[in-house]
């Protein structure tokens, strides 16, 4: 561990969790894709999204130092197929991004903006490990959808209601 860079902890990090998120959206039907559980929630199209597209951010962080919302790439999955598509290759760029990142690109500033305006910033290794807590928090959001949808949840940390495996 001590020979460990940062960029290979928050690589086992996100390796651990995507196998869950993966099984989340395998499970969201497209046709969901509007439903909100009220009016101020995101839909679940959207939630879905974030799901399979915060990798994508870690990728963003690293190799180019920001994510500016007006020049942002959004991608509008129509299947679940597409949906899962798109995940497998923001993973893939994290998971290369991470494995070959350097701890002085993780001590380097990174900058949240909206037409070039700075709404955010701070170190690059902060905000990966932000973002990764970021990733698993909508996840869980994804999780509470599905169940209010009679969509099974899968098992995350433990057994789910819905997976039973003692």
């Amino acid at each position: 561990m001590k020979n460990e860079t940062m960029g290979k902890m928050f690589l086992k990090e996100l390796e651990a969790e995507a196998p869950a998120s993966r099984k989340c959206l395998e499970r969201i039907p497209m046709e969901l894709s509007d439903w909100k559980p009220h009016e101020k929630s995101m839909a679940m199209g959207y939630l879905a999204l974030l799901v399979a597209e915060i990798p994508k951010w870690i990728t963003y962080t690293i190799e180019k130092g920001e994510i500016d919302f007006a020049t942002y790439e959004r991608y509008i999955p129509k299947t679940t197929s597409e949906l899962i598509n798109h995940f497998d290759k923001c993973l893939t760029g994290a998971k290369n991004a991470l494995h070959n990142v350097s701890d002085e690109i993780l001590s380097k500033m990174f900058y949240l903006k909206n037409q070039g305006q700075v709404l955010f910033s701070s170190p690059v290794g902060e905000t990966i490990g932000s973002t990764l807590n970021h990733w698993v928090h909508h996840r869980g959001q994804l999780t509470v959808y599905m169940r209010l949808n009679g969509i099974p949840v899968p098992s995350i940390y433990g057994p789910s209601a819905d997976e039973k495996s003692f």
